[in-house]
């Protein structure tokens, strides 16, 4: 069994955790998709699923999705600077490119560089959020060897809904955003707009390598708009449209040398999805949908290049409710198309999934099976096993085991003089365990985990495992090493009067198998704390994130965070707000030689309310 090590601070922490808990604890009752790709209760699922609704979103001090999945669902994060620059999301030690990233249902991302395009996504168009912790390829396929981050986007309410909220903070920053949503009849609609802007500062640090450096700002700009719209033919049925835009300008310093000191990415993101969904029987509930995903990046860093991917997604599923339990079956499509100055790969993947969840007293179960037949790297099969085990009204026992892959990227396959056509898919075999105690308000957990992953594609500088090309004298891309992902995570929740108490503490062994060195850029602990406070027409609360220690091309130190927040409500509906982030100015560093945001205060003014 994993025994992570302990220090002085995680022991402070952890007792913390003992009587607080992550902000993402929910309730018995919450509905969730993403367990098992039908709406469930999550004490129904063997599986790890975080929820942050539209309140925690609304309420949190963070100014990136990222941020609130780091401080929410206790994931770790790499970023090439401070928000708006390249960032990784990795859950439970596993890279950005082994997490699938949905937007409605709408798998986005890059199939090139091989990495979701967490930072073009914007917080204001987010209703919620789903976080599948733990593989999850039997029903989401490639790339769920971490985890799974589902993107729920704002939706119409009862009647009609206004919201509109503007915020500018210190080094030039703003956010502006507004939205309606109206149900009309048989018709409901929800729409918004946002900007958000941030002059940064410099995204590298003095001493950088290949000369690189640049003292002057390097900033961002989120241009994104949302639309929803369904339509109810008839009782039980919707025909549903959903759209997302979003257009990321960044600034970066220059990656080569004798080029301009700066350069400009620009990354353009939109998700399309037209779906029914209906009940044809008592029990029975169909779904149709067909999607449209683009991901296109258009860099100077290394030179003009140009990196697109398209994926055309089209699903037909049922569900059906019985005495047995629930089944569900899918079959699908995934057709990817990717464009580069340099190559332009197709594949195609044709896909099946079955899954049967259940309850027997206090006895609950999920079996999931799929088969991914691809056109590039052949059939791949996984499948999860679980069950959880309601102990006492408050205690509940849970254990999950599975398998996972990752998909090779286009890069991996065809960039000239570093890709190989017969790199073969990553394969991870996990296992977990949870307790979970809940009473009221109150609950804590704990959940250990052991992941194993083998054929791990990366850089391979032995010229004999290379094409005999003279190309790949330097490399390739090749299956180099395996390695071990296992940790525990320890929260809960308390509630005191106005007060509200939450805490996370999560432990992470992240190795390469080969050699026992640690993988880069992964702490072996990070622990957040909040505390909120609301009484009558104020609030104010206070988190904390400490970050380990991480190996990277050099040792990146540990590094403690504190955010401030308070709100008065003056009026129905008006809210003000203010903010200061990493309050005590501490020197960030996201990533070898890059910084991440000092000191800085928003204030802003926001508004909610209907007719």
């Amino acid at each position: 069994m994993f025994v992570p090590p302990i220090d002085r601070r995680t022991v402070v922490a952890v007792a913390c955790a003992i009587v607080a808990a992550s902000a993402a604890a929910q309730s018995a009752e919450t509905i969730v998709i993403t367990g098992s790709r039908e709406p469930m209760s999550v004490s129904r699922l063997a599986a790890d699923v975080v929820v942050i609704d539209s309140d925690t979103l609304r309420n949190s001090a963070a100014t990136s999705l990222a941020d609130v999945l780091r401080e929410q669902a206790g994931v770790q994060i790499s970023r090439n600077g401070g928000p708006g620059a390249a960032t990784s999301v990795m859950i439970r030690g596993a890279t950005g490119s082994q997490t699938v990233v949905l937007v409605d249902g709408v798998r986005i991302g890059s199939a090139t560089l091989a990495d979701p395009s967490v930072a073009a996504l914007p917080l204001a168009q987010i209703e919620r959020v789903e976080v599948l912790r733990g593989p999850g390829s039997s029903l989401y396929g490639a790339d769920a060897v971490g985890g799974v981050v589902n993107i729920i986007t704002r939706r119409a309410d009862t009647g009609v809904r206004f919201d509109a909220a503007a915020a500018f903070g210190s080094r030039g920053a703003r956010e502006l955003s507004a939205g309606a949503s109206t149900t009309l009849g048989a018709w409901d609609i929800a729409a918004s707009l946002a900007q958000e802007h941030d002059d940064g500062d410099s995204s590298l640090r003095p001493g950088a390598p290949f000369s690189n450096y640049n003292p002057d700002d390097d900033g961002y700009t989120r241009d994104s708009g949302q639309l929803r719209i369904g339509f109810a033919p008839a009782p039980g049925h919707r025909i549903g449209l959903a759209l997302l835009r979003s257009r990321l300008e960044t600034q970066v310093d220059s990656a080569a040398s004798g080029v301009a000191p700066d350069f400009r990415d620009k990354l353009d993101v939109d998700a399309t999805a037209l779906d029914w969904r209906g009940t044809l029987a008592a029990g029975l509930v169909a779904t149709v949908r067909v999607d449209r995903s683009v991901d296109d990046m258009r860099s100077e860093t290394f030179g003009p290049q140009r990196f697109k991917t398209t994926r055309d997604h089209a699903l037909a599923q049922l569900a059906w409710q019985t005495a047995a339990g629930q089944f569900v079956a899918a079959v699908e499509r995934l057709d990817e198309d990717a464009r580069t100055n340099d190559y332009r790969g197709e594949r195609d993947t044709d896909i099946g999934v079955l899954s049967w969840t259940g309850t027997a007293g206090r006895f609950s179960w999920q079996a999931d099976l799929r088969r991914d037949d691809s056109s590039d790297y052949g059939g791949e099969t996984t499948g999860r096993l679980g069950g959880s085990f309601a102990l006492t009204p408050q205690w509940r026992l849970r254990a999950l085991a599975g398998n996972s892959f990752r998909a090779p990227s286009f890069n991996d396959l065809l960039y000239p003089y570093y890709g190989v056509d017969t790199i073969k898919p990553e394969r991870g075999r996990s296992l977990e365990f949870g307790l979970e105690w809940a009473d009221g308000g109150d609950r804590a957990g704990l959940t250990v985990f052991r992941n194993r992953v083998k054929n791990l594609i990366n850089y391979q500088p032995d010229r004999s495992f290379c094409p005999p090309d003279p190309g790949f004298d330097y490399g390739c891309a090749g299956n180099t090493s395996r390695a071990r992902l296992q940790g525990a995570t320890l929260s809960g929740a308390k509630a005191l009067g106005d007060w509200a108490l939450r805490a996370q503490v999560d432990f992470l062994d992240a190795k390469n198998s080969d050699t026992g060195a640690r993988l880069p850029r992964r702490a072996a602990h990070q622990e957040t704390l909040g505390v909120d406070w609301h009484h009558a027409d104020w609030s104010a609360g206070a988190s904390v994130l400490r970050v380990g220690a991480r190996p990277d091309s050099r040792a990146l130190d540990a590094e403690t965070t504190l955010d401030l927040k308070a709100g008065w409500r003056f009026a129905k509906g008006w809210m003000l707000e203010s903010r200061l982030l990493n309050a005590t100015d501490e020197d960030i560093e996201p990533a070898a030689y890059y910084r991440g945001p000092g000191r800085q205060f928003w204030l802003g003014l926001r508004y909610e309310g209907g007719v």
